[in-house]
């Protein structure tokens, strides 16, 4: 049930946002377990003019760039399972965007299930119930 902010360079393209999200929602599901029908993907363009990195902005450049911000719950994936997906993130983007300036990121948060949820309610709320009716 994550939820995926992604942030690139470029003018608003409903194609490339398609393409994104269903790379990005196939990654969580694969790397870090999250289940592809509960997970939500948004995406906003800015204008590599309005992007920084080092100084210079990406049109500078000639390259694109990426902020991808995702919040799972704490405890639910290794250290291992959360650099694979870093890295495989970091590779889709090039396939993607191309020419990605080293200076794109990706940032996992991983809060507690308490503080966490979708439809009203808590993932806390969630895991409990399943362990009840599991009882």
């Amino acid at each position: 049930m994550p939820i995926i902010n992604v942030s690139v360079t470029g003018k608003p393209d409903a194609k490339l946002s398609a393409a994104i999200a269903k790379e990005v929602t196939e990654l969580t599901a694969t790397h870090l377990r999250k289940d592809p029908t509960i997970t939500a993907v948004a995406i906003s363009y800015l204008d590599p003019q309005h992007w920084f990195a080092g100084g210079k902005s990406l049109a500078e450049y000639g390259a694109n760039t990426f902020w991808l911000d995702i919040k799972v719950v704490d405890g639910t994936n290794t250290k291992l399972e959360l650099e694979a997906y870093l890295q495989a993130i970091f590779a889709a983007f090039g396939r993607l965007l191309g020419a990605v300036h080293e200076e794109s990121y990706a940032f996992v948060h991983e809060v507690p299930a308490a503080a966490y949820g979708y439809g009203g309610k808590t993932q806390e709320f969630r895991f409990i119930s399943g362990r009840l009716k599991a009882a």
